[in-house]
């Protein structure tokens, strides 16, 4: 890589922080069967809150605030994704902070995260999952495979048309 060259997870991260506060509705393009409590809800993510070093992203579902996405800039501009799930009462849920580091600075428009040791620790059956984002103009696609299982989830998120912001989710301070 030449010096002067933006590595893809910068371009990445600045593409999304230009949607910092705003919130958007999404629908499942694969992976949806009624009844996983996703399928007929409303699905709105809110790029909550931008750091220089953190992304905080709720996504929720129906009346459920109990996710957010936690993208984390490192130093070596690798990425980490997290799930930060809470309690209706705000508390850590049992199964909560997983997720996986980026295992080089990829693409603008795509970040892939395999499962991180933690994961696996947390979720025995989670070792094999590969989240990844994709992000274009019009576009937020948060995906999750199973690796060696038929297990595949899409949503799909519209960036070009806004929707008031959902109100906090569990466990924040406002």
């Amino acid at each position: 890589m030449l010096a002067q060259e933006v590595p893809g997870s910068v371009q990445f991260w600045n593409n999304l922080t230009t949607h910092c506060g705003k919130a958007f509705e999404g629908e499942i393009v694969a992976g949806g069967k009624e009844g996983d409590g996703f399928t007929g809800e409303k699905l709105v993510m809110h790029v909550r809150a931008c750091g220089e070093k953190d992304i905080r992203i709720p996504f929720f579902v129906g009346e459920d605030k109990s996710r957010t996405w936690v993208l984390t800039m490192r130093d070596d501009n690798l990425i980490l994704l997290k799930h930060d799930h809470r309690l209706r009462d705000g508390s850590d849920d049992e199964v909560t902070m997983y997720g996986g580091l980026s295992p080089n600075t990829g693409l603008a428009g795509i970040q892939f995260f395999p499962a991180d040791q933690f994961t696996s620790d947390l979720i025995a059956y989670a070792s094999n999952n590969v989240w990844w984002i994709t992000l274009d103009d019009t576009s937020f696609t948060y995906n999750l495979r199973r690796v060696g299982s038929d297990r595949f989830f899409s949503v799909k998120f519209n960036l070009t048309k806004e929707v008031a912001a959902p109100g906090a989710p569990w466990g924040s301070e406002d």
